[in-house]
């Protein structure tokens, strides 16, 4: 339970910093000023999640670094191909907070499970940091749906 605890940490840990990478790009590209404002705070909030995970390795005496995250890898591929197919504008908005999402999903899935290996294991203060990052994660995909229902996606489908 231990080395699974430790891989699921240092692959969010991955996965964070990967984000954390190519955010900026997404909201460069994006010209939704909503949507370029729900990347920038979430950028804000992934690098308090970043030190969120080094404060739970540090806790768990483990390096937080040392797995790469190949799913986070591979949605960020996705997205940036997508992304070089489409011309800026309401479309590309539509692609780009799609695949953002799913981003979001696999991160909330992940952090759900970490979490629930901390509750087993008996890692009350590990769960509980977990799960504000959980609910953060949560947040920021109800806030894309919202974004995308309340007219980037009636928008893109006018084009």
């Amino acid at each position: 339970m231990d080395e699974l605890m430790e891989h699921t940490i240092q692959d969010l840990y991955s996965a964070e910093q990967q984000a954390l990478e190519a955010m900026p790009q997404l909201a460069e590209r994006v010209k939704n000023t909503k949507l370029r404002q729900a990347f920038i705070t979430h950028m804000r909030e992934t690098e308090q999640q970043v030190k969120r995970l080094e404060q739970i390795a540090q806790q768990l005496g483990i390096e937080p670094e040392g797995e790469v995250c190949l799913a986070m890898q591979g949605l960020i591929e996705e997205a940036q191909d997508l992304i070089d197919q489409l011309e800026e504008g309401e479309l590309a908005d539509a692609a780009i907070i799609g695949a953002a999402q799913k981003m979001e999903h696999y991160e909330i899935a992940s952090y759900g499970t970490a979490r629930t290996l901390a509750q087993q294991a008996g890692q009350q203060q590990v769960a509980e940091l977990l799960e504000q990052t959980l609910n953060e994660e949560k947040a920021t995909d109800e806030k894309l749906t919202v974004i995308a229902t309340g007219g980037v996606n009636q928008k893109a489908a006018q084009k």
